[in-house]
């Protein structure tokens, strides 16, 4: 026999106490407010991008010359053309890849292999 229930007299069941829920909702807020905290971002000017931009353009000028300088270094070492013979015939690279490295070495043969068996 089904018992007729009173929905005034449900009560809801909880496996915890109320005021502990509302702690940690409390606490989840904090943590929230933790997450969102930020520091207003200034606007960015055009002068500023200019400086930006000019600090960078001068940086690749720097990089540019340095390896121009590099080049140009590299350029006066000399090298023996039977060393870069033995060099694209033994190691199987292009030619202008056994003179880059002989030349990174000051012609010396033996640095120059042991740095392409590396």
């Amino acid at each position: 026999m089904a018992k007729e229930v009173d929905v005034g007299e449900i009560e809801e069941v909880s496996d915890e106490p109320k005021g502990k829920k509302a702690a940690k909702h409390d606490d989840g807020a904090a943590d929230l407010e933790k997450v969102t905290d930020y520091v207003e971002e200034a606007e960015i000017s055009s002068q500023d991008i200019s400086v930006a931009m000019k600090v960078v353009n001068d940086r690749m000028q720097q990089e540019a010359n340095a390896k121009l300088q590099k080049e140009k270094e590299l350029s006066r070492v000399k090298i023996s053309k039977e060393d870069v013979d033995l060099i694209v015939n033994e190691m199987e690279i292009p030619r202008s890849a056994a003179e880059r490295k002989l030349r990174e070495h000051k012609g010396d043969l033996v640095e120059a292999l042991i740095d392409l068996t590396n």
